[in-house]
């Protein structure tokens, strides 16, 4: 029995993808720095709200993806008969109610219903073809949401002040997604290229930030400063490398590892956007987690 017990758990962890979740608390405290932190110390509930979503949005995306994936991921939990596909919607529901009414608590009735905006992105990108640029804007709407669900008790105000970190990691989420559709049968030079192209925009953004706007610069302190640029380029050195791999050769398992640099990045990515907002200390805090994440996901795939 106790040995089942530990396969139904690790069976669930495959399913949501539960090591990658490690990327997405720094969505919510990004926005929320942003903006100033506007829900409090109530901002603490928001990453778990966020996690939920994301949670959801895996178990979620095997259901609708099951019989394709009998065909060409047939050792996913579904396909292998080891999570049934009723159970797994059944925990997509389940995590979705529990992360808009956890949003609620932690930002107020304004973070429930930016969190029902986020589900909604989330159920809609999952039931729809996944094919196509419609598909692709719908994914990088999801993480940007998560940014905004960070500041959303903030109002307008708090939108608008987590605005350019939540664009950035929205077309960080393009790329990875729109490279990610090679993973099983090879992608093409022209999308890696692109996918490149999206980075170093985005990289070039995220330090720029500091450079054109000398008042950010004065708020976050020379440490703060510091310790965004470090992180951006980070950031920029760990996933344009697997990308320009994937330029020289589309392969899928080429593609496959620039995806997981991808996913990765994200953290890296939003540390920038906390030193930017004067936290360098959660920054470095939030960019110490990632190797634990590097690791885990070595163990349980993120994609």
């Amino acid at each position: 029995m106790g040995d089942g017990v530990v396969t139904s758990l690790r069976d669930l962890a495959e399913l949501v993808r539960a090591p990658a979740a490690l990327t997405v608390p720094g969505d919510t405290l990004a926005g929320a720095a942003s903006a100033g932190w506007p829900a409090g110390p109530r901002s603490v509930a928001l990453p778990v709200a966020s996690t939920c979503l994301y949670w959801a949005g895996m178990a979620l995306n095997d259901w609708a993806d099951r019989r394709l994936d009998a065909v060409e991921r047939p050792e996913r939990p579904i396909p292998s008969g080891r999570v049934p596909a009723r159970t797994a919607l059944a925990v997509a529901a389940g995590l979705t109610v529990a992360g808009v009414a956890v949003a609620g608590v932690g930002g107020g009735r304004r973070s429930a219903a930016t969190a029902a905006v986020l589900a909604a992105a989330v159920w809609a990108y999952d039931l729809a073809p996944k094919e196509g640029p419609v598909s692709v804007a719908t994914m990088a709407s999801t993480r940007g949401l998560d940014v905004l669900l960070g500041a959303s008790a903030g109002g307008l105000p708090g939108l608008r002040a987590a605005a350019l970190p939540a664009a950035l990691v929205a077309a960080h989420t393009a790329g990875v997604t729109a490279l990610s559709r090679g993973e099983v049968h090879g992608g093409s030079s022209d999308v890696a290229r692109a996918c490149v192209a999206a980075t170093a925009v985005v990289a070039g953004a995220t330090a720029a930030r500091h450079v054109s706007v000398t008042g950010r610069a004065r708020a976050a302190g020379p440490f703060g400063v510091a310790a965004s640029l470090a992180l951006t380029g980070w950031y920029a050195v760990s996933v344009l490398g697997a990308q320009l791999s994937t330029v020289r050769s589309p392969d899928a398992g080429t593609v496959r590892r620039a995806t997981g640099a991808g996913i990765r990045g994200l953290v890296p990515l939003q540390g920038a956007a906390l030193a930017a907002a004067g936290h360098p200390g959660a920054a470095l805090g939030l960019a110490a987690s990632a190797p634990v994440g590097a690791a885990a996901m070595r163990r349980v795939s993120a994609t």
